[in-house]
């Protein structure tokens, strides 16, 4: 971690990340940490609204060739996209992609496969996102049709990241060696899902004012909806039992999450706390998600707390070799979660 490309670059772009990958064990760090910075800057292009979109969507593909292993003249996209970044690391993110490429390059081929693979399906994802939503604000709102939809959404630009995750810790990790990795990898897609769930849940309000509603219309239809409704309380509220059903889903992916953590070897707890931080700070925003009045109309983001990020990870380190303390940790932290549409918290699934 003393090279300031996985070093001081990577703390900028993701604290929360950054923390996940210090903790974890040196051998895994490095294409974990490659993957994460070349992911994060496709995603900064791709959110880039200043540079037309047909432009954005040419530069993802000319990464998506670099991160194949094909030429492609990755500075070109840096030359378009971080002039019009406002952030600082991220200009010098999308200066250094060049590097981070070249570095992975010369990664063992197991893990130069595995991140071009994962890289190349994360790229897809932001492709579809610009493609299935072609407006760029709420006079040009538009929505994902079902929950299927939604469900391979998630897959595409947060699910796929856990077989990744999973296929490097086995390769360079010998006490998982006999994982049954096809099991370990549903639920580690599921884990990704319920990262990105809470995002999708979180941020409801800020997606629909650039065009996006992942509410899918399918499902707002059957209560009489349209996803231009949610822009409007009253009907916020007679979509509040739907909202409930997508939290309560989300609940679903984190119980897997959390099945797959306790899975890890306990004298792997490196890796086990690395799953454990995002699953609990998750499982804590959820809980805040669901005690407000309006989560889909909230004008600033929901989020915790700092000083309960700090006690979260502070709990989960003192009981990261204990199946029984996270499994306490987990349930606790879901006890949280009343779910007013329903008057009642869902049921977990975590053993």
């Amino acid at each position: 971690m003393a090279d300031d490309l996985l070093g001081e670059l990577l703390r900028r772009v993701s604290r929360s990340f950054y923390l996940s990958l210090r903790i974890l064990p040196r051998d895994v760090r490095e294409p974990l940490g490659l993957a994460y910075l070349l992911a994060r800057a496709a995603d900064t292009v791709a959110d880039t609204r200043l540079v037309a979109r047909g432009e954005r969507l040419a530069h993802l593909e000319t990464l998506r060739a670099a991160f194949r292993g094909t030429p492609a003249d990755v500075s070109a996209v840096a030359r378009a996209a971080a002039p019009f970044q406002t952030l600082a690391a991220e200009r010098r993110l999308l200066e250094r992609v060049g590097d981070a490429i070249t570095r992975v390059r010369a990664l063992p081929a197991a893990d130069r496969h595995a991140v071009g693979a994962v890289l190349d399906t994360l790229t897809s994802g932001m492709v579809f996102d610009l493609t299935r939503f072609p407006g760029e604000d709420a006079g040009a709102l538009a929505a994902l049709n079902t929950l299927d939809e939604l469900d391979h959404y998630t897959y595409l630009v947060a699910g796929c990241v856990g077989p990744f995750w999973t296929s490097v810790h086995v390769a360079h990790r010998r006490r998982l060696r006999g994982w049954d990795v096809a099991h370990r990898n549903a639920q580690a897609v599921a884990f990704g899902k319920a990262l990105q769930m809470t995002n999708v849940l979180r941020d409801v309000a800020g997606d629909l004012a650039h065009g996006r509603c992942y509410v899918p219309a399918r499902e707002l239809a059957a209560i009489r909806l349209r996803p231009v409704d949610l822009r409007e309380p009253a009907p916020r509220q007679r979509a509040r039992a739907l909202y409930d059903r997508l939290l309560v889903r989300a609940l679903g992916h984190y119980d897997d999450g959390w099945n797959y953590t306790l899975a890890i070897p306990a004298l792997e707890w490196r890796m086990r706390l690395a799953c454990a931080w995002p699953l609990a700070i998750g499982l804590a925003t959820l809980a805040a998600l669901a005690a407000h009045p309006d989560p889909m109309g909230a004008t600033s983001p929901i989020k915790i707390s700092r000083a309960q990020v700090r006690g979260l990870l502070a709990r989960s380190t003192l009981v990261a070799w204990s199946n029984r303390g996270l499994a306490d940790l987990a349930e606790r932290l879901r006890r949280r979660i009343i779910l007013p549409a329903a008057g009642a918290t869902a049921v977990s699934r975590v053993q």
